[in-house]
């Protein structure tokens, strides 16, 4: 098995130059951000600009499900029984990721979407058929302010998969972390292909 000592990769990982725009790819909050509001987050960041960016914590759900809130934003009543997610501190209107391409209003990974607009959002809580995740608020930035808190070492960043928004909430942060740890050990090396005998590497 392979033993990854976080703590000292982190600064490494943190050293490596991101891409121009961060969009579709996760921020990963490292030990050094002390805003409690992203303690041990996972964002998947939706927009990436000069203007600024948007995105949405993956890995904090409100202690509500849909079903309880939907009659409160004037939506028919549902039966979802599904958790809703606290995607970060700014109020905005919901947010809805998912795989049905047909309700899609934004492509944020291949096979996964956006929607906010009541015609697209509503469909998505009546089906089974397409995974989604739902989200109230929102983390947003000003232009220059995420690249400062990069700067600082306030967060780690990486590629994005579909899975990683569907993933656990309260095992994602390690698992991402282990993942770009991993990158650090083994660049070029999918982290799933390793094996758990050091002598097989």
């Amino acid at each position: 098995m392979i033993v990854v000592d976080i703590p000292s990769l982190l600064p490494l990982a943190s050293s490596l130059s991101p891409p121009l725009s961060l969009s579709g790819q996760l921020l990963v909050a490292s030990r050094k951000l002390r805003d409690p509001n992203f303690q041990r987050t996972i964002v998947l960041l939706l927009e990436h600009n000069d203007d600024g960016a948007l995105g949405v914590v993956l890995n904090r759900q409100v202690d509500r499900t849909i079903e309880q809130v939907w009659d409160t934003v004037e939506f028919d009543p549902c039966d979802c029984q599904q958790q809703l997610n606290q995607g970060g501190p700014v109020p905005g209107p919901l947010i809805a990721l998912h795989t049905s391409k047909e309700l899609s209003e934004k492509r944020i990974l291949p096979g996964l979407y956006m929607s906010m607009q009541k015609q697209t959002v509503d469909p998505l809580v009546r089906q089974d058929k397409h995974p989604f995740r739902l989200y109230t608020g929102n983390s947003g930035w000003g232009g220059g302010q995420l690249e400062g808190e990069l700067t600082q070492g306030g967060w780690l960043t990486t590629p994005a998969a579909v899975s990683d928004v569907f993933a656990d909430p309260d095992e994602i942060w390690e698992e991402v972390v282990n993942r770009i740890a991993l990158g650090v050990l083994l660049p070029g090396r999918n982290p799933a292909t390793v094996p758990d005998d050091p002598s097989l590497n």
